[in-house]
């Protein structure tokens, strides 16, 4: 016997297993009137019951039914059930061992394969590491240098390199902190390499340190305060960072217009931005590395704008500022009420 997953037994066959389990025969007039059923519907619901083998006629008297043990009929029915979960089962439990076995396989691959990443642990390997990418690079340089004051001798190992890299055509772009517009060294070798087809834009704010080549592999530094570097040549990472890139490159500004007559601008961009900065509650030297400026420095610019303002505290200067406009929006004054 078969299973049918169809819904089994209905009301009408439990009804009627139920009446002939309390009259031992089947009159199905009698039963149609006191159950309620058409004659048909009785009929039917016999024809199911005997044939799930739940009523059997009596073999001394074939008028005669008699229930059997459901349970007994069940077993019976869901024999090839569970037959058939058992064989699925066990396929299942196959296909997953098969799969388990590569487990070990793939673990050993990512011990000897790259996965796009490489952390370079000393400042002299990283030097070495740049300066092969620098000459492997064949069209592209992106480059973010937070930080106003550049080192001389830093800016030195650099002009080879930066160089190098646009007498072959490559197209050399880095943003600074607006600060590095007031930095000599920085200003020269801006203008220098400027001549020679170089990009340089500043912003009052930077996302961090980051050199990318050909969009293909970036460096970022390493956490640690050793001065290493974390190379990324996963291609969805490289072209995630270079569109961070491409945002602030958008909204700075060029490094040319203040050597020329802008630092009186950028001047007052880095004074309202520390004052945002104070308005949101942030530190002296949380303030300082978010401008690529020194402590001292920004301590200095923190006590000539309180100074200016007339503010006693971080939050009347924000106050105060908000009110004169030198946040860039509307003072309150004009602000509409509530």
């Amino acid at each position: 016997m078969t299973f049918d997953p169809s819904p089994w037994p209905g009301d009408r066959e439990v009804a009627l297993y139920q009446w002939v389990a309390g009259n031992e025969r089947l009159d199905p007039d009698r039963a149609a009137r006191e159950l309620g059923l058409a004659r048909d519907e009785v009929d039917a619901a016999l024809t199911a019951l005997t044939e799930r083998g739940l009523l059997k006629a009596d073999a001394d008297d074939p008028t005669r039914l008699r229930p059997v043990d459901p349970d007994l009929v069940a077993a019976v029915v869901t024999t090839s059930l569970e037959e058939t979960i058992r064989a699925q089962q066990s396929e299942l439990h196959r296909i997953r061992d098969q799969f388990a076995s590569l487990r070990g396989h793939y673990r050993d691959s990512l011990s000897r394969v790259s996965v796009g990443l490489e952390v370079i642990p000393g400042l002299e390997e990283v030097r070495a590491a740049l300066n092969r990418a620098s000459a492997e690079c064949t069209e592209e340089m992106l480059t973010s240098q937070p930080g106003g004051n550049r080192v001389p001798a830093a800016l030195q190992e650099a002009l080879a390199r930066d160089t190098a890299l646009l007498s072959r055509g490559v197209r050399m772009r880095t943003l600074y902190h607006h600060t590095a517009r007031f930095n000599g060294p920085s200003q020269a070798y801006v203008a220098m390499v400027s001549g020679l087809g170089a990009e340089y834009r500043t912003a009052h704010e930077l996302f961090g340190r980051l050199i990318v080549f050909d969009r293909r592999v970036a460096f970022i530094p390493d956490q640690g305060d050793n001065w290493g570097a974390v190379v990324i040549r996963e291609p969805s990472v490289v072209h995630y960072l270079c569109e961070v890139f491409e945002q602030s490159w958008t909204h700075a500004e060029p490094f040319a217009d203040a050597v020329t007559d802008g630092l009186e601008a950028v001047a007052k961009d880095i004074d309202r931005t520390i004052v945002r900065l104070l308005a949101a509650g942030m530190k002296d030297e949380t303030i300082a590395r978010r401008l690529g400026m020194s402590l001292r420095t920004a301590r200095k610019h923190i006590a000539d704008i309180m100074e200016t303002l007339g503010a006693e505290s971080r939050f009347q200067a924000g106050f105060l500022s908000a009110r004169q406009g030198l946040l860039g929006e509307e003072s309150t004054d004009t602000a509409s009420p509530g």
